[in-house]
């Protein structure tokens, strides 16, 4: 891998003909935001949402920065958690926008984690049937993932992410600073995403975090801050490449996913709660997808092994057993995985990986063999 980047700013493009827009990555970049939307949309009006927790921590500042720029603004603040994620805070949400007296020239931002990255970009691309947003993360999940290529969406009874839009934002604007006040399990789970293109794509990444992930939690460190942004950047790079060749998810950009098929039937089954974040769910089902490859002959168990060391080892859970409370039964996890939204005409669909860098997209998995296997895993 090259050296990690040490400039104050990066930018990484997206590149979708009219929809492109910026990610820029710094510490502290949230002081320029008033300023580069004024410069985006001259004259818009912006609309806020954020959660209790990120509106404690920098609603201030943000709103600071808009004013200072001559940006009106108003606010939207909802409860924190995957809980609002739901049909009643959406329409909470909308409404105030609305109220808010909100044009379709003006902007929505959302500031926070993936959460509100996910609720506000749908609010966006619903309301007066779509409205500009900017996306400003304040997790390392949202600096790596959610908040990069425009999927949108809130939580079904059925299922995480069921309702929703592929909408892509105007701007991202990841200031590294704001992870400075995340709690270490929120970042812990953040990097399970970060791990997770390592995993999928870029074996020489993923030698990189085993050797340096230690500084990319130490954040306090000029080392963590440079190693930090240099992470953080690749991962942007990853992502800004899969959805410029697959905006909607028809092809390369469904190996996003690796993890997230059995992580999403875990998550849901512990009622998308603190008992398992979403970056732990991912986690989980890495661990558990690079095991069901070894079973089915794709890898080496020594290999599996491999990513699955790198996991624990950071402190993310890898087992079912890993998961505090009651286990869900083996009939809940596979009524949710044949909920899921990559199910292609009943066929369950998995990424699978072929060794560490190396995942590939998997039709038609024998639902079977997934709850034969699953079922030896819940009796570990």
């Amino acid at each position: 891998m090259t050296a990690p980047i040490r400039s104050e700013i990066t930018t990484v493009p997206v590149a979708l003909d009219e929809r492109s827009y910026d990610i820029a990555i710094g510490r502290g970049l949230l002081a320029s935001l008033g300023a580069r939307i004024a410069e985006l949309r001259p004259r818009a009006k912006v609309v806020i949402v954020t959660d209790q927790n990120v509106a404690r921590l920098h609603l201030a500042a943000a709103e600071a920065a808009l004013v200072h720029a001559g940006v009106a603004t108003d606010r939207v603040i909802v409860p924190p958690g995957e809980a609002s994620k739901s049909y009643r805070v959406f329409e909470q949400v909308c409404e105030a926008v609305i109220a808010s007296r909100i044009e379709r020239d003006d902007l929505i931002i959302a500031l926070g984690g993936g959460v509100i990255g996910d609720l506000a970009g749908f609010v966006a691309a619903v309301v007066r049937r779509g409205i500009d947003y900017v996306q400003v993360p304040t997790s390392l999940l949202a600096d790596v993932d959610s908040s990069v290529g425009g999927k949108t969406a809130i939580d079904s009874a059925q299922g995480k992410n069921l309702i929703g839009a592929f909408y892509q934002p105007i701007l991202v604007l990841a200031d590294t600073a704001l992870l400075d006040t995340l709690p270490e399990r929120e970042f812990r789970a953040g990097y399970a995403e970060m791990a997770k293109y390592g995993l999928l794509g870029d074996a020489p990444f993923f030698s990189w975090l085993e050797a340096n992930w230690r500084d990319v939690f130490a954040g306090g460190h000029a080392s963590g801050k440079s190693a930090r942004d240099h992470a953080i950047a690749v991962c942007c790079r990853g992502k800004a490449d899969i959805v410029a060749r697959d905006e909607r998810e028809t092809g390369d950009r469904a190996l996003l996913n690796l993890g997230h098929t059995f992580g999403h039937a875990f998550e849901a089954a512990c009622g998308f709660s603190d008992r398992l974040l979403h970056g732990e769910a991912v986690s989980l089902g890495m661990a558990l997808a690079f095991a069901f490859s070894a079973k089915l002959g794709l890898l080496p168990a020594a290999e599996a092994a491999r990513a699955t060391r790198h996991l624990a080892e950071v402190g993310l859970p890898v087992r079912i057993r890993d998961i505090p409370g009651p286990l869900p039964s083996l009939d809940r996890l596979m009524g949710l995985i044949a909920q899921d939204k990559k199910v292609k005409r009943g066929m369950l669909t998995f990424i699978l990986v072929k060794g560490i860098g190396a995942a590939f997209v998997e039709s038609g998995v024998d639902a079977g063999a997934v709850r034969a296997f699953l079922g030896e895993k819940l009796a570990e």
